[in-house]
Order: structure tokens, then sequence, then C-alpha cells
């Protein structure tokens, strides 16, 4: 956790750097990326792509344990939701500007009654929330990200959904002028108090996917339980590539 934090750190401050995306690893991010006819995210060439360097944290269970397996290390599990109260500590003791992309109008309303309080020092907040056919039209997207723009916002939290938000902060989030941009999906509901996180336990025991359906299941139950088990497929057949494996040697 605090590599990361110490990476937003820097990258808040430094200018020249290209902006910084981070996202978090699931299965359900495995569904969506994973394998030869899914989009990829950055530069997977080398080439500098549309100008931002992401971070992929291992938040799912199985992701963590996979990684363990596969380097021979503990893997840490990295959650968006336990990381973004984190950053915004961070963004406050700097006085940094904040937004938020993605949600309906009454979780930026809880936003703005309860960041503030919760993290005092916030310089300004800022909200936009954009229709779906906004955000999947390139040309509306861009003038959306020059909007932003124009608020100078240090970081922006993006909760348009899996793919949606990773896929658009890597086309247009350079274009937002956000030093830090973070694909984190339902945290800002949990910071909001419109959703509950699963109880400690269950994260720790990797359950929380099963607190999540039963609290949910008209939304959750296609994803978990028929995307669920192709990507649990996908993660077994994992390997190391071998500039990571020699890197541990």
């Amino acid at each position: 956790m605090e590599a990361v934090l110490s990476l937003v750190r820097r990258r808040i401050a430094a200018t020249e750097e290209p902006p910084l995306a981070v996202g978090s690893v699931n299965l359900d991010h495995l569904h969506h990326f994973a394998g030869p006819d899914r989009p990829r995210l950055g530069n997977p060439g080398g080439r500098r792509g549309d100008g931002v360097d992401w971070v992929l944290l291992a938040d799912g269970a199985p992701i963590a344990a996979c990684a363990g397996r596969l380097t021979g290390h503990a893997w840490p599990r990295l959650a968006g939701a336990d990381l973004l109260p984190m950053i915004l500590a961070e963004s406050a003791a700097a006085h940094r500007t904040v937004g938020f992309l993605g949600g309906f109008p009454d979780l930026h309303r809880k936003l703005e009654a309860t960041v503030p309080k919760s993290f005092p020092g916030i310089g300004r907040l800022e909200f936009w929330g954009p229709e779906r056919d906004e955000i999947e039209d390139p040309e509306r997207s861009r003038q959306l990200a020059r909007k932003i723009e124009r608020y100078a916002v240090d970081v922006l939290v993006v909760g348009l959904g899996k793919p949606r938000q990773e896929l658009w902060i890597d086309h247009y989030g350079a274009s937002t002028g956000a030093r830090v941009l973070l694909a984190f999906g339902a945290a800002a509901d949990f910071l909001a108090g419109t959703a509950t996180r699963a109880p400690r336990l269950l994260r720790e025991s990797g359950l929380e996917w099963l607190y999540r359906l039963a609290r949910d299941p008209r939304r959750l139950a296609h994803r978990y339980l028929v995307e669920g088990p192709p990507a649990f497929l996908t993660l077994h057949r994992a390997r190391l590539a071998p500039e990571f494996r020699s890197a541990l040697e």
C-alpha cells in the first residue's frame, strides 16, 4: 500500500511525467481484458500510447493468490475501496483538487457533504455525471475531457463501471489534465455510504463476492455465476511472463 501511495504522491507533483492511472484487477477485469480478442490497456508493445501510465492492483483474492503462487512471494490484496480514502487524505494534506466522474446526483450530494468533513484540507471538489451515450461517443468524450481540464483537477476518481471506466481513462484521461486517475468503480459509493462493504472477515477470507451477490443478485448474478467461472479458468492458466521471471531470480 505504501509503495502505491508513494507513487501517487510523486506523480501528483511531477507535472513533467505522464498521468498515472490506477486500476483494480479481479476476475471481472480478466473477463473484460484477458484474451486475444479483448482490448488492451496502455502500451503492451512499449509505446507511450495515449499518455497514461497504468498501475494495476491485485484486488481480488484469487488474483493475489495466483500472484503468490507464480512468484513464490506473499502478495497482498490492494482494494480500491481501501486505497481511495488514503489517497484523499494525501490530497487533503496538499490541498489538492479532486474530481468525481460518474454516478448519480444523489451520490454527488453525499460526497460533497461527507468528503470535506472526513478529509479537511481538500482544495476543491468537482463532479460530472455523464450519460452512457456521452461516454461511448468519442467526440463527446473528448469534449468532456476538455471540460474537466478547465477545472484543474489533480485527482480524478472515475466510476463508470468496468470496462468502461478503464477504457475511458486509457483513451481520454491524459486530456483531462488530472495527474492521477483512479478506476475504482464502487469505491466512491462506499465512501459516500450509498453502498456497504462486506464485513472484514468475509473480505479477508475471499468471500466478499458472495456478500455482494446476496445483496444485489439481479445485477451481479450474471457477472459472478456466468462470467466468473471462465475468468477463473483463465487465471488458473496464467503463467509468469519471462521478463518478470528473470526479475525475481
